[in-house]
């Protein structure tokens, strides 16, 4: 499987108050997506709400995500825990389902060491018969992986990319010079999406997708034919509303700009809570401005 491209990291839309999830509204999700010709789509990650899914609708929701798409574009399913155990179940049940890839972040909370993070992600990549990419994101997990562990793992056979979302971009350049040639580099992050291709990435893991999957697929297009100005103008049509998702914790701000677009209910499970109200005329008036996806 090639890493390149958008891959958009899906919403949970969720109903009855957000006790269920809304399978109709997911659909029409990845329908757009599709649509809109993103290279793939990320389920069960961060900005959908993972850490507060049962292992039920966890498994539920790749099942679903893996038979609504019907192989018309990628699934890289989230697998990750600070348990590997239950990481590793996880990644079987989502390779099960029929996924094109696992996305592993780093395990939260307990804090392991680079040897524990290096035998946590070979013992989960050896579980799975799909591809993985490691998820590299300090400020969500109070640990990073550090470049050289990132080389010990890139040697493994079945890991094959990193959404690195460290935002320093000195590790950045560090990933790409040791690991470019076995592992494809991802932006974790929207908003530094220029400087990680610059620097020789492939593609970004994106929040901002959800609501404009089109303005970004074509700005990753130009970037990935080495058209920079191109790539850069649409970049900046975009920065202030992609920084507006981060104006309080992912995926509050995305689900509150999906559903003024209509396309899923605002409920959010706890213990995230609505978008503050000065935050969200911000983001009224900026998709006002933006318009339509085109």
């Amino acid at each position: 499987m090639e890493f390149q491209g958008v891959y958009t990291a899906v919403l949970t839309p969720f109903q009855n108050q957000g006790r269920t999830i809304d399978f109709g509204a997911y659909r029409e999700m990845l329908e757009r997506q599709i649509a809109a010709g993103v290279a793939g789509v990320t389920p069960c990650g961060t900005t959908g709400e993972s850490p507060t899914l049962s292992h039920e609708e966890h498994s539920e929701l790749i099942r679903k995500t893996v038979e609504f798409v019907h192989g018309r574009t990628r699934v890289i399913a989230g697998a990750g825990s600070n348990s590997t155990s239950e990481a590793v179940k996880l990644t079987r049940d989502a390779c099960a389902a029929g996924v094109d890839a696992i996305m592993l972040v780093n395990p939260y909370y307990n804090r392991p060491s680079q040897e524990g993070l290096y035998q946590h992600f070979k013992t989960v990549a050896e579980a799975s018969t799909a591809p993985v990419m490691i998820y590299n994101i300090r400020g969500r997990t109070g640990v990073n992986v550090e470049t050289e562990t990132l080389a010990r793992l890139a040697e493994l056979p079945n890991i094959k990319a990193v959404k690195e979302a460290s935002g320093d971009p000195g590790q950045m350049c560090r990933v790409v010079k040791r690991c470019g040639g076995r592992l494809a580099v991802l932006s974790g992050d929207d908003n530094i999406t220029p400087a990680v291709m610059g620097l020789g990435g492939s593609g970004v893991v994106s929040v901002a997708s959800n609501i404009f999957p089109r303005r970004m697929v074509r700005m990753m297009s130009h970037y990935l034919n080495g058209d920079f100005k191109k790539g850069n103008a649409e970049f900046y049509e975009l920065i202030d509303f992609m920084n507006a998702l981060f104006s309080e914790t992912n995926p509050v701000p995305v689900k509150a700009a999906a559903a003024m677009r209509g396309l899923c209910a605002p409920h959010l499970r706890l213990p995230l809570t609505d978008l503050d109200d000065a935050n969200r005329e911000t983001l009224r008036r900026l998709l006002d401005e933006l318009g339509e996806d085109r």
